[in-house]
């Protein structure tokens, strides 16, 4: 063998080698990233076992060796807020790197839903969304049973622009704005929720140990084969209920999204309601028509269709042609209208509505209408339609099996927890209300595990209140969305460094997804403000502290500093409980910092409870501010 050739050969297993020996960072450590001031950073991923590690940033190196194992990381000092910077991890340069304070956002539907869906409240908000200081990193939806990931599956770090912000939870957006232009330092966001999901699903095993029915259920659903078998049965049963449904159906084989459909024989009904007032209870499909007529010119404009919310799926067709669809009960029917599909004259609007199960509606307080420009045409009203089909049975039900306990934590959180971070926002609750009382427990039990897994002992800690939510009630009665917001009240009343965005005025009575997220956004910013830099700011309504009977009245006391009531032609949402264990609605007035509680009928008090309900939406208990006071009982 000559040189040249021995030469090649060995140069060619030295490049194998090195290609080979290439280091593998973290989804988290990647170009456009922000890094958390004024905390000891670390760098950290994986190569061959013994394989050297240089990292070179701001003009200083940082060396080590991966281990055994192939781990390594890299502690960097303290640095201050700053960037763009670019680091380079031996072969590889990342790049547009800042530094500046990183917030975990996460939670169940209302922390995922998007900037897009608020798209109607807040248009300029996603037109004038350009800030390369606001960074978002999405984590990818999964859930992992059998183990806590290192690594996540994808996402990556994105500036906030017009075209990215759509995607960006609607509360962390909100809140990361208001952080910048409070003190002009850069946000990054890691978000990682996802609708549905139970605290529980958040927790890692050791801390459910007093739970053992969640630890039996994460158990159980370590097994591939029953997650394919669940999951592919229950497939096969919904695809035969809506096969069926299609095959009972009429309006599918004679096209009854036709424009040119006689429906002269079709009934007739009032947008928004429900279809089975007028019929019966049914599981199944029915089609709704509404003609409309428009000027010249209309098929030369594009238009916009907002049909509200519908229960449960739509599909929905302008002069024949499908315009758009939702499968399930939650998204706004929001369908942007192509040119050309309308036209002058004459126009056909055909729904057809699928009801797996419960009552089937189009939801009542919503906004139903076309609009063509600046020009909008209200659909509420009269529209004819027509049963398509009546099932016998309800469509199938689903396992959700990525809400099971342990799952979200292992493939969603603890991938992040070697990242330094600021502080936690997190908007849940929803999903564990039919068990309120555990919450306080659960919540608390998750707050401290975060704290220990990110070795940060004081880590803050910013909860969002439940929204009011369901119809109103005459009088007093129980309520467990009422008795979860007061565990969430007391995590923040005795979980030291955690803050609570009380949102009773902000919901929205039919829709568990409230549009105005960026209030949300804007009391968790307070309290994240108030924690973080400024003690002085008021980041509270009217805190309760304890009660004093007083005859046939309850003097209530407030938190120092959050007894500065706004004024109140009548106080309202008071409830006061007599010595037979009966609230009735109570009078309240302000007398100084105190309120005080009364009704004529109670003469021997003993409890008070202020906006105890799903819905307490007349509750005007404020600050000077007009930050609300949180539900509360004495009892």
């Amino acid at each position: 063998m000559n040189k040249t050739k021995f030469f090649k050969i060995i140069l060619f297993f030295i490049s194998i080698s090195f290609i080979d020996a290439k280091i593998k960072l973290p989804r988290l450590v990647s170009d456009g990233m922000v890094l958390q001031r004024d905390q000891p950073l670390k760098i950290w991923g994986w190569a061959d076992s013994g394989e050297k590690v240089e990292i070179l940033f701001q003009n200083k190196k940082y060396n080590t060796v991966a281990d055994k194992s192939g781990n390594w990381k890299v502690d960097l000092p303290k640095m201050k807020s700053g960037g763009p910077f670019t680091m380079t991890i031996n072969e590889i340069t990342l790049k547009n790197i800042l530094i500046g304070d990183v917030y975990v956002c996460s939670g169940q539907s209302n922390m995922e839903l998007p900037m897009r869906r608020v798209k109607t409240l807040y248009p300029q908000e996603l037109v004038n969304a350009n800030n390369t200081h606001i960074r978002f990193f999405t984590v990818p939806q999964k859930y992992n049973f059998k183990e806590a990931q290192n690594d996540l599956d994808g996402g990556i770090w994105e500036e906030t622009n017009p075209q990215t912000v759509h995607n960006f939870s609607a509360v962390a957006y909100f809140f990361a704005k208001e952080m910048y232009q409070y003190n002009k330092i850069p946000v990054g966001i890691l978000h990682s929720s996802l609708g549905g999901s139970p605290v529980q699903a958040w927790m890692d095993v050791n801390t459910l140990k007093k739970y053992p029915e969640y630890i039996s259920e994460a158990e159980k659903w370590k097994s591939d084969d029953l997650i394919s078998q669940t999951e592919s049965s229950e497939k096969t049963l919904s695809n035969n209920w809506y096969a069926e449904l299609e095959k009972l159906d009429p309006g599918i084989e004679n096209h009854w999204e036709k424009f040119d459909l006689n429906d002269a024989g079709w009934k007739k009904m009032n947008v928004p309601g429900s279809w089975e007032d007028l019929e019966k209870p049914f599981d199944g499909s029915v089609w709704f028509t509404k003609e409309i007529n428009l000027p010249k010119g209309a098929d030369e404009n594009a238009a916009f269709l907002n049909l509200g919310r519908i229960k449960d799926a739509d599909v929905t067709y302008i002069n024949g042609q499908k315009v758009g669809n939702v499968t399930y009960e939650y998204p706004p029917r929001w369908y942007d209208i192509p040119s050309g599909i309308l036209k002058e004259g004459k126009n056909i609007i055909t729904v057809r509505i699928t009801n797996g199960s419960g009552k089937g509606e189009f939801i009542k307080d919503k906004d139903y209408f076309l609009q063509i420009g600046s020009e909008k045409i209200d659909l509420k009203g009269e529209w004819k339609y027509k049963v398509g089909a009546m099932m016998d049975r309800p469509a199938p039900g689903q396992t959700f099996i990525r809400w099971k306990p342990t799952g979200l934590y292992n493939a969603m959180l603890n991938p992040l927890i070697q990242y330094p971070i600021k502080a936690v926002l997190w908007y849940q609750g929803e999903s564990n209300t039919a068990k309120p009382q555990e919450y306080q427990d659960l919540l608390s039990t998750m707050i401290l595990d975060w704290r220990t897994k990110w070795n940060q002992k004081d880590l803050p800690f910013f909860i969002v209140q439940l929204a009011n939510f369901m119809q109103t009630k005459s009088e007093p009665v129980e309520s467990n969305w009422a008795e979860l917001r007061e565990q969430q009240r007391k995590v923040s009343q005795t979980i030291p460094n955690t803050g609570l965005a009380v949102t009773i005025d902000v919901g929205e009575w039919n829709d568990i997804h409230p549009l105005n997220k960026k209030e949300v956004g804007k009391r968790l910013a307070l309290q994240a403000e108030k924690a973080l830099f400024d003690k002085n700011i008021i980041a509270d309504g009217p805190v309760y502290e304890s009660m004093k009977i007083e005859g046939n009245k309850i003097i209530l006391t407030f938190k120092k500093g959050t007894d500065d009531f706004a004024q109140a032609s009548q106080l309202k949402g008071f409830a006061i409980k007599g010595n037979n264990g009966i609230y009735k609605w109570a009078n309240a007035k302000t007398e100084g910092n105190k309120v005080i509680v009364w009704n004529d009928e109670i003469k021997n008090p003993v409890a008070v409870r202020y906006a105890w309900a799903d819905n307490p939406q007349d509750a005007n208990l404020k600050n000077k501010k007009g930050i609300p006071a949180s539900p509360f009982a004495t009892d």
